[in-house]
């Protein structure tokens, strides 16, 4: 290499040196903004979970039945495009129909003169059955599964996740209290009998049984009793089981009455999206509820029209103020609160009803009933289809409603 060269390659070597620590030091420098962008992206994620879970959620996503995901807001909100006119016109829509489903077994049953085995007769054994079906599909269908998946939503206080059964233990509850209150009522019913009878005895209306059976009749038992040889054969274990069915149907307007506010709350207070949909199906579950208790109203036996009229009344008008008290309270209702009432109502009306449904429909009318037993297979048959049948279409009314 000559001097020339040399002295070029020694000019040229401090440049490259330079560029080399330039690069190098621009590579650091990139490397450092990039660890604080990345601790900065960190720092921000790490927030954004605390808050997360510190803060009550404000939406919760559910899924429909058809997978499709949407959020249902936890907090109070001003609902859009609400279409009072046609609430208010559906109050009078379901008013009127529950009135021709109540009022139509109650009319025809009172119509003069009542034929055995005639086609009235048939009639109202049919809806009677039907009405039972109804009465057990909408406590098992509508109103359990509705209690249970209230205590499920993420709206409530955590306190109502901490046990799985809520709605299980409200419908127990409520079974057993109905239990007591139906003991106490019969009590009660039982004890005015005795001291009647007492009154009839001293009077010398009714002689004094020489003897009994080996399991003596109560004196409440007798007082319409025939005695025969000293034997009383008792007409009154009639009057007991009529007694227990006039209770019956009284709890059973209570447990209907509860549902019918919740279902006319729920209507006022709906979607626009899914208000039709849910009010349709709600014209064909109060007309069914109403076959249901007015058949069963008519086993009252009254004489006269006010008791009847009267429960009627109360059935035709309690959906209507559930959708009044909907209307009022749309935009101001606490969904969580909301949420949580809707469940216990609803676990409490299905222990109602079926405790209802089991010891007064199905286990008087039809397992302890000696007519029942005794009569026709075919009679038999038409009775447990049309039950049948009454259960099948709430099951299929529980799809909307």
């Amino acid at each position: 290499m000559d001097h020339t060269s040399a002295h070029s390659a020694a000019t040229l070597s401090p440049t490259r040196e330079a560029t080399v620590a330039y690069n190098h030091d621009d590579d650091a420098i990139k490397a450092k903004e990039e660890e604080k962008v990345l601790k900065h992206v960190h720092d921000a994620h790490v927030h954004d979970i605390f808050v997360q879970e510190a803060a009550p959620p404000a939406a919760v996503e559910v899924a429909d039945d058809h997978g499709h995901s949407h959020e249902t807001s936890c907090e109070a909100q001003v609902m859009e495009n609400y279409n009072l006119s046609f609430r208010i016109g559906s109050l009078f829509i379901i008013m009127g129909t529950s009135a021709i489903g109540v009022f139509a077994p109650i009319l025809i049953y009172r119509i003069s003169p009542y034929k055995e085995g005639g086609l009235r007769d048939w009639t109202l054994t049919a809806g009677k059955f039907f009405g039972t079906g109804v009465i057990i599909a909408t406590a098992f269908i509508h109103m359990l599964p509705e209690g249970l998946e209230k205590f499920d939503s993420e709206c409530i206080g955590e306190g109502w996740h901490s046990y799985h059964a809520f709605g299980g233990l409200f419908c127990l509850i409520s079974s057993f209290l109905l239990q007591l209150v139906e003991l106490a009522a019969l009590s009660k019913l039982d004890s005015l009998a005795q001291k009647n009878d007492d009154a009839m005895v001293e009077k010398g209306l009714v002689p004094m049984p020489t003897h009994t059976h080996k399991h003596p009749v109560p004196y409440e038992h007798c007082h319409h009793g025939i005695h025969e040889e000293g034997h009383v054969h008792s007409a009154g274990f009639l009057e007991s089981d009529q007694s227990m069915r006039n209770i019956g149907t009284f709890i059973l307007e209570l447990g209907i009455l509860m549902h019918s506010i919740i279902i006319g709350i729920t209507l006022g207070t709906e979607d626009e999206e899914s208000v039709m949909t849910l009010l349709i199906a709600l014209v064909f579950h109060q007309f069914f509820e109403g076959i249901a208790l007015g058949s069963r109203i008519n086993d009252l036996h009254c004489k006269c029209w006010k008791k009847p009229v009267l429960m009627g009344l109360l059935f035709i008008i309690m959906t209507p103020i559930g959708i009044a008290i909907g209307i009022g309270i749309r935009n101001t209702l606490n969904p969580g609160s909301s949420i949580l009432a809707q469940g216990i109502l609803d676990s409490l009306s299905a222990g109602i009803l079926l405790y209802n449904a089991y010891v007064s429909l199905m286990s008087i009318e039809i397992n302890h009933n000696v007519g029942f037993r005794k009569s026709p297979w075919f009679r038999k048959l038409f009775c447990f289809l049309f039950m049948y049948c009454g259960a099948a279409l709430m099951a299929v009314l529980g799809t909307w409603a």
